[in-house]
């Protein structure tokens, strides 16, 4: 069935293998228009991209022809090439082989937004690993484990 209409709003963070810094701030830009374009290619629109260091977050209004999973690979995969083809990290680049997507209401698209573009300075006063724990935390604090 085709769907016409969603809200399918979805925070992804990618995080480079092992966490290694592997994206310079000389080609941060490069590479956020790079994943721009592949989002834009993929039936889908980009609202936010930072992409720090070991990690970049996106926020995505994502086509329902695609996965989360489908979207992140093709993203993940297609931004790997261009950073080796291009030689824009030193040695190989390459992402981890999970990432995270959460999705995101409608009225929240803003804050998101923010908080993304804001990443360097969230980024003075936390870590990555700090962040990530506070995201994984906020993000699921509504599921409920039944632990038996």
């Amino acid at each position: 069935m085709k769907i016409e209409y969603n809200n399918l709003y979805t925070h992804f963070i990618l995080i480079t293998q092992d966490r290694i810094p592997s994206i310079p701030e000389k080609s941060r830009e490069r590479v956020e228009k790079y994943i721009t374009g592949i989002v834009n290619n993929y039936d889908s629109k980009l609202y936010s991209i930072y992409a720090n260091p070991e990690h970049a977050h996106l926020l995505v209004s994502r086509s329902p022809k695609f996965s989360e999973e489908a979207l992140a690979t093709i993203i993940a995969d297609s931004c790997a090439k261009f950073i080796n083809d291009n030689k824009l990290s030193s040695g190989v680049f390459a992402w981890q082989q999970s990432a995270s997507a959460f999705s995101v209401s409608k009225t929240d698209i803003d804050k998101v937004c923010k908080y993304i573009l804001q990443q360097p300075l969230h980024h003075r006063k936390e870590t990555f690993s700090e962040e990530y724990e506070k995201l994984m935390k906020h993000y699921q604090k509504t599921l409920k484990w039944d632990i038996r």
